[in-house]
Formats: C-alpha cells, sequence, structure tokens
C-alpha cells in the first residue's frame, strides 16, 4: 500500500477528494449538498492534519481528529456542525480502510457531542392559510413571477417536500389529473405525494398560463422556472417563503418550516405516523416522530390554559 500525501497541492490529495466524492454520490446516493458539505469538512481535516505535520493519510490518527474537531468546537461550531464534521470523518476513514488507502481506520473511537433536540418551528393551520391566501391574492393579476410563488407555496405547504426535492422537479413529474407530485428524496429514492385543490389550482395556472410567459427556448424542462427562464433555485425559493411570510404578517420561516407545518397539521389532522413518514420520504420513523412532540407540546399548552386543575 502506498503512502497518500495529502499536503494543500498534493495530485494524490486532488485524486483521493475525487474518488471519495465518487463514492459519496454513485455508491451511497447521497444529495449534491451532502456531497459538498463532506467534501469541504474533509478538505479542512486534510489540511489541518497536514499543517500539524501529517503528510501522508497514514498519518493520521486519533489524536489529530480529536485535535481536529477541538479546534472547531473553540471557533464556537454549532453542536450540529461538529457532529456532521464527525460523521465525515467517520465516512471518511471508513471508506479509505475499506478501499486500503490507509491501513486502519483512525476514526473507529472518534466521539463527538450529540445534537440536542429541538421541537421542530411550525406554523399554525390558520396561519399557514393566511400565507398561501395572500399569495394567492398578490397572484390575481397575472404577474408570472407571482402565479409561480403562489404555485412553489401551494406545493410546498401541500406535499411537505424538501426545498430541493421541489426545485428538481420536472413538467412530467406533475399529474394534474390525479393530483400528485413525483419527487427524488435522499438517497436517490422516488416517492409520489399527493396535493390538494388548491395546489392543483395554483400549479395549473402556472403551467398553462405564467409558466410560458417566462420559458426561453433554452429553457430547461423543470416545473418551476426563475425569471429568466432557468431551473429555478433554492436559494430563491428561499427567498420566496421569507418575502410572503412577510407580506402575510406571519412569523419568518424558511421553506423547511412549511416541510414541518405540514407534517404537524397532518397529524392533527388525524393521519397515522407511517403515512406521514411515506409521504416526507423519511427512511427512519424515528425521524417522522418528532412531530409527535410538537403536537403533544400544543396539547399540554392548550390543557395548561383551558382546564380549571392545570
Amino acid at each position: 500500500m502506498s503512502a497518500t500525501e495529502i499536503t494543500e497541492k498534493a495530485p494524490d490529495r486532488a485524486q483521493l477528494l475525487h474518488d471519495f466524492s465518487a463514492f459519496l454520490r454513485l455508491q451511497r446516493g447521497l444529495s449534491a449538498h451532502t456531497d459538498r458539505a463532506y467534501l469541504g469538512d474533509v478538505e479542512a481535516l486534510l489540511s489541518f492534519a497536514a499543517r500539524h505535520g501529517a503528510r501522508t493519510l497514514d498519518a493520521v490518527d486519533l489524536r489529530t481528529l480529536r485535535a481536529w474537531l477541538a479546534s472547531q468546537a473553540s471557533a464556537h461550531r454549532s453542536r450540529a456542525t461538529l457532529a456532521r464534521r464527525a460523521a465525515a470523518a467517520h465516512t471518511f476513514f471508513a471508506w479509505a480502510a475499506r478501499t486500503g488507502r490507509v491501513a486502519s481506520d483512525p476514526s473507529a473511537r472518534l466521539t463527538a457531542a450529540k445534537v440536542g433536540r429541538t421541537l421542530p418551528t411550525v406554523l399554525r393551520a390558520t396561519a399557514a392559510n393566511d400565507l398561501v391566501d395572500t399569495a394567492r391574492e398578490n397572484a390575481t393579476d397575472g404577474d408570472a413571477v407571482r402565479v409561480r410563488d403562489w404555485a412553489v407555496l401551494e406545493l410546498l405547504y401541500a406535499t411537505g417536500v424538501r426545498v430541493g426535492e421541489l426545485c428538481a422537479c420536472d413538467l412530467r413529474d406533475v399529474d394534474l389529473a390525479e393530483h400528485t407530485v413525483r419527487v427524488v428524496g435522499k438517497g436517490d429514492k422516488q416517492r409520489t405525494v399527493p396535493f390538494g385543490r388548491p395546489a392543483a389550482d395554483a400549479l395549473d395556472a402556472w403551467i398553462t398560463t405564467a409558466r410560458p410567459a417566462l420559458a426561453r427556448p433554452t429553457s430547461p424542462d423543470a416545473l418551476f422556472l426563475g425569471a429568466r427562464g432557468g431551473r429555478l433555485d433554492q436559494r430563491l425559493v428561499r427567498e420566496v417563503v421569507h418575502t410572503a411570510a412577510a407580506a402575510a404578517g406571519v412569523d419568518d420561516l424558511a421553506p423547511h418550516g412549511l416541510r414541518h407545518s405540514a407534517a404537524t397539521h397532518l397529524l392533527e389532522g388525524g393521519s397515522d405516523l407511517r403515512s406521514v413518514q411515506e409521504l416526507l420520504g423519511h427512511s427512519s420513523l424515528s425521524t417522522t416522530q418528532r412531530y409527535t412532540h410538537v403536537t403533544a407540546e400544543r396539547l399540554r399548552s392548550a390543557y395548561s390554559l383551558a382546564h380549571p386543575r392545570a
């Protein structure tokens, strides 16, 4: 086994990161966002190790990994960031050991602080309705961008899809007759999610009238387009949600807040946990169970306010 040099400009390092990225995308099926995050974490780790005397990958040991995480903690990185960087180190060195790039995995005994569980931020059902109703009223003038924003908000709240899933949708993924949209989630897993009449009305207005006004000869087959005819990106969707929340006078939130809201409202409306798990594309039921804490918290709050012996 030849030593892999990890100094900043070493060709070995560039090839190492290229091969690791290919593993993440092709074998692990991670999203482009997670791929970039893990690569950035591993690059930072290798740079830290090289600055502290490790010229080759084999020279990186548990002490180096712990020192790297300690330096991140000293820089006031959040617990979630520390947990992700530890996960990136575990994934990278497990892969390196499996493929013969190191003799043993130095991260096997590496631990990081657990991420504290927080209750998701959600809108109440009345506030969520105000959000999408305001967007619908703003779109009555037929402005293509406003119609698009209305359709984006309706679909996010109706389905609970992730913002990346929404931006990746193509026209062929929507079935207006059946009221369903097909999305590709984490691990390249496809699922079909239903939506209701309000979202169908918004999508119909967008697809039949407003989208053609933004489309260009070079436009992709994307469901949602930007003002210049390209595929709508996640950053702009976040701006749409923040702007809509301000216009409607509801609590500010990100697109993921609409996902949390949709899940919570489904459970509060009587949906079973398994069905909500399938709709959201969660691989583990324990992830979906977080929303039961939200509904239980609201029940406790209502009880304390209303019950005479609370």
